[in-house]
């Protein structure tokens, strides 16, 4: 029973956000995460991918380690390609408020099928 702690432990995770120095000027941080998981909702098989946040900060940078939970925390949710990476984008603005930000993710091939989301905070005029 003790492995199932660190499981439930994950569920429901927060980013959250540490003080930016520098917010005074504009610079990009671009942060990748090679092994995202999630389930898919139609028939709960397993969905790879590489989530690539890029932004740029305003008053706060995220806190790496509990966006990596955050991230975790989707690994047994049946979810969408397409509403992770738009959830990851609100979830994100919400808890960073940058300046600006866009969500990549790159899901592995699955059925011969490669898909590729991307979401961003403003919207390109």
């Amino acid at each position: 029973m003790p492995a199932l702690i660190g499981y439930f432990k994950y569920m429901d995770e927060k980013m959250k956000g540490i003080e930016n120095k520098y917010r005074s000027r504009d610079y990009e941080v671009q942060i990748r995460f090679p092994e995202f998981t999630c389930l898919c909702p139609m028939t709960s098989q397993p969905d790879f991918a590489e989530i690539t946040i890029r932004y740029i900060p305003d008053n706060l940078i995220v806190e790496l380690k509990s966006l990596k939970f955050y991230l975790n925390s989707f690994r047994n949710k049946g979810i969408f390609h397409e509403e992770a990476v738009n959830r990851i984008l609100d979830d994100f603005k919400a808890a960073i408020s940058p300046r600006r930000v866009e969500v990549v993710g790159k899901f592995n091939v699955r059925g011969g099928i490669h898909t590729t989301v991307s979401a961003e905070w403003p919207r390109k005029e």
